[in-house]
């Protein structure tokens, strides 16, 4: 199984690097950065970084990790427009690039905004549309798409890049696993080993009905992961306020982290995402972070 960073966007682009930088240097596997304007909630004084601007920084910075977007948001941006821009970061990340999709679900960007969030169901049904367009400028010579929501007339897209996986972000099982089973290259999702497993099961069923081997699909998954030192006094009631935000949380001594950590190959996860936001900055983020790296990851 592979290791992944996750840099918080909420943290400067200094800081940022800082981390894909580490990454590079230590050796996981890649650098993923999610695509928000703004935090989630009702505090909207913490800035945060655009995620595209991020992503081609960090590829022109580094030259072996994977860089992907954690993932994209269908509602406030152009499938097309998306198409063309992933394609010139993946020339820049000479083929390092994954371009991670996802519906759109974060209510207040689009209030603020005013961008509409339609119900469930419509944006699946635009979300959808918008992998058939992607996929379309990605592999064909011109694109013609007539759609629901997207309209497309011998579109271009050049230069195409050599091989660009898309990685959907999805958990919903009635209609979403469906969309990563029909178009997805990798899938990824929020979720301890358990959750992991019973997703997989869920997933499967989906290709099954397609006629897809699910083990075609790469699949990454992402918890807040921390090894407390001893003596942190702190760390139980760290882990109780991210828990009643609706985190999956894995936190305990180094020990009690691998053998929860171990159980997610055999959930059929081949990258794990190690989200750093919760952290703190620093010297403690890359303490902790290389906790995580030999005391757990070294060991699996």
């Amino acid at each position: 199984m592979d290791f992944s960073l996750w840099p918080a966007a909420s943290r400067t682009w200094s800081e940022v690097l800082e981390g894909a930088e580490y990454a590079e240097r230590t050796g996981w596997h890649g650098v993923w950065i999610a695509d928000h304007f703004m935090q989630n909630g009702d505090d909207l004084s913490v800035p945060v970084n655009e995620a595209f601007a991020l992503l081609a920084g960090i590829v022109a910075r580094t030259e072996r990790v994977r860089v992907g977007s954690m993932v994209l948001g269908n509602t406030y941006r152009h499938p097309a427009v998306v198409a063309n821009t992933a394609a010139t970061i993946d020339q820049m990340g000479n083929g390092r690039f994954v371009l991670g999709i996802g519906a759109g679900w974060q209510v207040n960007e689009h209030e603020v905004y005013g961008i509409e969030l339609p119900p469930v169901r419509e944006r699946l049904a635009r979300f959808e549309e918008a992998c058939q367009v992607i996929k379309g400028l990605l592999t064909q010579e011109r694109t013609t798409f007539d759609g629901t929501y997207y309209q497309l007339t011998g579109a271009p897209l050049e230069p195409k890049p050599a091989h660009l996986p898309i990685l959907i972000g999805a958990a919903g099982e009635k209609v979403a696993l469906g969309i990563v089973a029909k178009y997805a290259d990798e899938w990824n999702h929020w979720g301890d080993p358990a959750l992991a497993a019973h997703k997989g099961e869920v997933f499967a069923v989906h290709c099954e009905r397609l006629g897809r081997d699910p083990k075609t699909v790469r699949r990454s998954a992402q918890t807040m992961l921390e090894v407390v030192v001893p003596g942190d006094t702190e760390a139980a009631e760290r882990k109780e306020r991210l828990e009643s935000r609706g985190g999956h949380v894995i936190m305990g001594s180094a020990q009690e982290v691998l053998d929860r950590v171990a159980h997610y190959p055999a959930a059929g996860i081949d990258e794990l995402l190690v989200p750093d936001a919760f952290l703190g900055s620093g010297n403690r983020r890359f303490d902790a972070l290389e906790r995580l790296r030999e005391d757990v990851f070294a060991k699996i």
